[in-house]
């Protein structure tokens, strides 16, 4: 096989549980809590020069499949005049977000009014008055040198697109995110995130509230953040098989000397360890996908398995003499395989990736693969590995050092101290 690029991403299987609080419109209140707003923001710009290691971490709840994972954060963002200068902070109410680590920018749907949004499982957000301007360095991330023009200089218009086909059109705000450190600090910065008021729904649809954005673009929450140094440009995730686990921010909560790294590709938009050798079975273009089929059929043949053609649940199937009840009745005939990849052209950082890595049972009790084809998504030839082949496993994008990680992990519980790497 030849060199291929293979992308690291978490889509659509994580669920972010965002709590705002409802607005307050007095002027005196709104002028109180802008200048709130700002001082924190000068307060939390200083730490640039003297970087105390903290992070922020985010429970997980639920599964990556079928259910998706829930990802409950506890009154992590609060709505525009939501912080008065008493320091009184009025009722939560929560969001449900997407976790996606291919795209930048976070958003909500948005009842600003409203043109076009999908189902969502709780009351449109109500955007704050604090517009994101035209040239703002965070709105000019969103859009190339071509297309990025200011018919309002006072607004920053965005619309991003997924490979799913969904979409979201709207403007720029900002909001203060009420946050939690590991170091038992609380900060409140004002961060950019969309007024989502025209969405798509893509095929890989569910009801959602919008889209947290993890990507590696000045306009990601973790970025945002880093830059008023709150965190270190870095961010994880420990994705337990039983079901749960968390998601982090920050560097302080493992110890680098105990995770696998290899440099990201400079050149990649999303997260990528760039060029990697060895089998074909996670890699996604369609030339490789429909070589990894050829060679999971000549590894089953006179194995008590065949196609289940009836079950839909993902385009390939198998299905015993009686249904299986987990992915330790069905492993044993299937391999594991490893991807290799290149660090400065001499060492090799292998990536292992057992049956239950890219195996799941459906509701028909029928093993199913886990792999799909990204070329028919529009991928071309970018390979993603999805999270169904993170589990148990420490992934760690490290922005600052330009560097992707991984290590065996304990993602049943929230991690305690530096411990929770195997």
């Amino acid at each position: 096989m030849g060199k291929e690029k293979v992308g690291f991403c978490v889509v659509g299987g994580l669920v972010l549980v965002l709590f705002l609080g409802s607005s307050i419109t007095s002027d005196d209140k709104r002028q109180r809590w802008r200048k709130a707003m700002i001082s924190g923001e000068t307060m939390a710009s200083s730490m640039l020069f003297n970087r105390v290691p903290s992070s922020i971490v985010l429970p997980l709840h639920g599964n990556v499949y079928p259910n998706g994972t829930l990802l409950d954060s506890y009154a992590i963002i609060h709505g525009d005049l939501q912080l008065c200068s008493s320091g009184v902070w009025t009722p939560s109410k929560p969001y449900f977000l997407d976790v996606d680590t291919g795209s930048d920018l976070t958003w909500l749907q948005c009842d600003a009014p409203c043109v076009h949004c999908t189902k969502a499982p709780h009351p449109y957000y109500r955007p704050s008055n604090n517009l994101v301007a035209c040239m703002d360095p965070i709105c000019q991330s969103l859009h190339s040198n071509d297309d990025h023009r200011c018919e309002n200089p006072e607004q920053c218009d965005y619309e991003v697109e997924y490979a799913d086909g969904g979409s979201s059109l709207g403007v720029l705000v900002r909001d203060a995110f009420n946050l939690n450190f590991t170091n038992e600090k609380r900060q409140s910065p004002l961060l950019a995130l969309g007024c989502g008021y025209d969405q798509l729904p893509g095929g890989s649809h569910h009801p959602i509230d919008g889209v947290l954005g993890l990507g590696k673009g000045k306009s990601s929450i973790v970025s945002q953040l880093s830059s008023l140094g709150l965190v270190r440009n870095v961010i994880g995730h420990c994705l337990s098989r039983r079901g749960g686990g968390f998601l982090f921010f920050g560097d302080d909560l493992y110890d680098p000397s105990r995770v696998a790294w290899t440099p990201m590709s400079p050149d990649a938009k999303h997260y990528s360890p760039g060029l990697a050798d060895g089998s074909s079975y996670t890699y996604l273009n369609s030339q490789a996908y429909q070589g990894l089929i050829s060679l999971l059929k000549r590894e089953l043949s006179g194995k008590p398995l065949r196609e289940a053609s009836d079950d839909q649940t993902l385009p390939l199937c198998w299905k015993g003499r009686k249904p299986f009840r987990s992915i330790r009745d069905v492993e044993k005939y299937f391999k594991t395989f490893a991807l290799s990849f290149t660090n400065d052209r001499k060492s090799k950082t292998l990536l292992e990736f057992p049956p239950e890595a890219y195996l799941i049972i459906s509701s028909k009790g029928n093993a199913c693969l886990g792999i799909l084809n990204g070329t028919e998504v529009g991928l071309n030839d970018l390979n993603v590995i999805g999270d169904i082949s993170m589990q148990d496993r420490v992934v760690i994008y490290d922005n600052e050092k330009e560097r992707i990680g991984w290590a065996p992990g304990h993602c049943n519980g929230l991690p305690k101290s530096r411990s929770f790497i195997i």
